[in-house]
């Protein structure tokens, strides 16, 4: 995948965008979408073809297991991993985003090495 590889972040804090987006970069993805809640990543699905999605769990208007299950229902996407980045850490939340159809979990806040792991596990 690598440089080619499109990723939307879906998180309502600028700081953890910029923090992943710089994380990504590092290991050589750069072709990054930010989307600060779940209904603004649903308009970026529409414009984008993406072949990784990270999304926090806690965010305004739409959270991160209802755009998940959005995501799902849409098509083109509906396949693409999903990674849930999220404060929730507690195995009932794990076990509640596994039974919605989050196929990867990770707790904030990740680290580079974290990070990397994750992505050769999940996009090779």
């Amino acid at each position: 995948m690598g440089i080619r590889t499109k990723i939307l972040i879906v998180d309502d804090h600028l700081t953890t965008q910029m923090i992943l987006k710089r994380l990504f970069g590092k290991l050589g993805y750069k072709n990054i979408v930010l989307a600060e809640d779940g209904e603004a990543a649903l308009y970026e699905l529409k414009k984008n073809r993406f072949d990784l999605i990270m999304s926090d769990w806690n965010m305004p208007n739409l959270n991160g297991l209802e755009f998940l299950k959005k995501v799902r229902t849409h098509k083109p996407h509906k396949d693409v991993p999903f990674i849930m980045l999220t404060s929730e850490g507690t195995k009932e939340k794990v076990l509640e985003a596994l039974q919605a159809g989050v196929g990867h979990y990770m707790v904030k806040p990740v680290g580079f090495e974290n990070l990397e792991k994750k992505l050769k596990e999940v996009i090779g």
